[in-house]
């Protein structure tokens, strides 16, 4: 019994570490590099506002050239100049829209809780029956917050111009 159950003990580890070899060795590597490279720097909040499905759809646009570099609000103007380099396509800094980010109204939160539930960054503190708020450097303006507000306390305002996110518009040419 002794000798039937080390026999399949070896006979299993043999088994596992061809299939791990023949897994390493035999791997087909069909993604592209440079679609994981732009997934990775896309800042992975799933919020749509670019017009696609979320962040591996942007990327894969982006790669295809069906996306401008700058399509992405919440990454900004560094993710665009970042993007840029990468993709080589020259920056168009007019295209960048202002990202939007959420903000509610003290004077009508209830603390009900369902706006810091529904929100995907954790951008939304405070508490039951307390009044919330948003973490502006956490906020993608994904809206999530706003559909699930029932008080309709939440809305999107543009960014306001920090030394991190304001640009000097480029002079025209004449």
């Amino acid at each position: 019994m002794i000798v039937a159950a080390l026999a399949l003990a070896a006979m299993g580890l043999v088994l596992g570490l061809g299939l791990g070899f023949a897994a390493k060795r035999l791997a087909v590597g069909d993604e592209n590099p440079l679609l994981k490279e732009i997934e990775q720097l896309m800042p992975g909040s799933q919020c749509g506002q670019c017009g696609l499905p979320g962040c591996s759809a942007a990327a894969e646009a982006l790669v295809e050239g069906r996306a401008s570099v700058t399509c992405c609000p919440p990454g900004g103007m560094a993710l665009a100049k970042q993007l840029s380099d990468l993709l080589g396509v020259p920056l168009d800094a007019g295209q960048m829209g202002t990202p939007l980010l959420a903000r509610i109204d003290d004077a009508q939160c209830t603390g009900c809780t369902r706006c810091y539930r529904a929100c995907p960054t954790d951008a939304i503190v405070g508490a039951t029956g307390q009044i919330h708020c948003v973490l502006q450097h956490a906020c993608t303006g994904c809206a999530k917050c706003l559909e699930a507000c029932p008080e309709d306390c939440v809305s999107l305002a543009p960014q306001d111009p920090s030394l991190d996110t304001w640009r000097w518009a480029k002079p025209q040419t004449v």
